[in-house]
């Protein structure tokens, strides 16, 4: 063969070899680009019942314009539960996707306590931060800073914020805190205004960049101090409370005006929700906060823990769709982590599921096996299916009596809670007792290795063990 055959040969080789590559190559050029990953925009209410909301009860004496629209534009889930029926827990709960009471934690935490979340606890902040978002925390904490030399540690920005402007508890609200630094104070009327701006330029701010953002808001109303703007006084044709629920209403429409107004709805998943049930019992005018539920904030009962819970996801949610499956606020964690296609190591989200096939529609039925309910103090609860069991203060420390019996209620046939089961049906009290007594000794509640709790965890007829 000669030179220039041999050469001839091995061009038409080459050719023939990275025609597949080319062929390839063509193909991706083709493809449709990936999706932008979705931003996520969680808001919080405090102290806001389930009956406050007009969307979720016809009969509120309170009209909430924007959270009706929200629902009208996405996905109400009917039986949406926080971690615990106090502040502090549900907020812990909501960021780590663990249950509180594994912590130790039965109350809130003071002005100066140290971070309950542990600096290298995975949260949702800091899975989305890994994970190019940018994060940003506006509004109430209550999950503990420390306070010394100029400074605030252990806050929101070292637990996978980027950014945090907000206060620690109810009792300090005036106390403001941007980053790691004191703020400028405000008058507690003035801080519900402060916060619906903050996040309005954070969203006008994220509009100007490309990565995807998360921006937590947790409010602070309508829990006390209840201070109404003047333009907001006499509104509800209430109470100084439903004028801070109308209020509140108005917050959220600010954030969902902003997202409008920079094209960023169509690619956030927006998410309205309250951190427990309304301390407030049926009132003036017959308004129930917490609709037909037994029990309030604090309380282990439905109207403690049940809150509204709205969601909406442009072109992914159905437009004015309810889910009645169970949800809990702890569930976010899972969730993001499915958005994000990513998979939560094995000491993570040990109580969190991942509600992502509610959203988009595709479940067959409920995704998680069960919930546990806690009042924040020494009262449990645990729902699987229509059943609840109740297993009543009196196994932890801070009992001052002797614990009742379990109380077991179907809410199929009672939505109210008033008529104990548990004397007539002993198998299930026998079965939701073990299945609690496992989602202790296992540290977790849902499939993975065991892990240990922080403290012995006693309830009325556990076994107490730690793990």
């Amino acid at each position: 063969m000669t030179c220039r055959a041999f050469f001839g040969l091995t061009f038409w080789i080459t050719i023939w070899l990275l025609a597949p590559a080319r062929i390839l190559s063509q193909e991706r050029e083709g493809e449709a680009p990936a999706e932008p990953k979705p931003n996520i925009v969680f808001v919080l209410a405090d102290d806001m019942g389930y009956g406050d909301a007009s969307c979720f009860n016809k009969d509120s004496k309170i009209k909430t314009p924007h959270m009706d629209r929200l629902a009208k534009q996405g996905m109400r889930f009917t039986d949406a539960h926080t971690g615990a029926a106090i502040c502090s827990p549900t907020r812990y709960n909501l960021l780590t996707g663990r249950y509180a009471w594994r912590t130790g934690l039965r109350g809130v935490l003071n002005d100066n306590s140290p971070a309950l979340i542990g600096g290298q606890q995975l949260t949702v902040a800091s899975l989305l931060k890994r994970l190019g978002y940018h994060t940003a925390c506006i509004g109430k904490w209550h999950l503990g800073m420390v306070h010394g030399n100029g400074k605030v540690e252990q806050g929101p920005i070292s637990r996978g914020f980027d950014y945090f402007y907000g206060f620690q508890y109810a009792r300090g609200i005036e106390n403001l805190v941007e980053n790691d630094r004191p703020a400028p104070k405000l008058a507690p009327v003035e801080v519900l205004p402060m916060l619906a701006k903050k996040a309005v330029a954070y969203l006008d701010q994220r509009a100007k960049e490309k990565t995807p953002f998360f921006l937590y808001l947790p409010l602070n109303s309508p829990h006390t101090p209840i201070v109404p703007a003047p333009e907001f006084q006499g509104k509800s044709g209430l109470d100084a409370y439903g004028d801070f629920v109308v209020q509140t209403d108005w917050a959220l429409g600010q954030v969902m005006d902003a997202l409008d107004r920079n094209a960023q709805a169509e690619n956030t998943l927006l998410i309205f929700t309250s951190d427990n049930g309304s301390p407030h019992t049926k009132g003036k005018a017959g308004h129930a906060s917490n609709f037909i539920f037994r029990g309030q904030k604090a309380m282990i009962y439905e109207g403690g823990h049940r809150v509204p819970f709205i969601a909406r996801w442009p072109g992914k949610v159905a437009a004015n769709s309810t889910c009645n499956h169970v949800v809990c606020l702890g569930d976010l964690l899972a969730t993001s982590a499915a958005i994000a296609d990513e998979k939560l190591p094995e000491q993570a989200g040990l109580d969190s599921v991942s509600y992502l096939p509610h959203l988009l529609g595709t479940s067959k039925g409920p995704l998680r096996e069960a919930t546990v309910h806690h009042d924040g103090y020494d009262s449990f609860a645990i729902r699987k299916d229509q059943w609840v069991l109740v297993f009543p203060a009196g196994a932890g420390k801070k009992a001052k009596k002797a614990p009742d019996a379990v109380e077991l209620y179907d809410l199929d046939k009672d939505i109210g809670q008033t008529k104990n089961l548990s004397k007539e049906q002993p198998e299930i009290v026998a079965d939701l007792t073990r299945l609690m007594q496992r989602y202790v000794d296992n540290g977790r509640s849902t499939p993975g290795p065991a892990q240990r709790n922080d403290v012995v965890v006693k309830f009325q007829g556990g076994s107490g063990k730690k793990k």
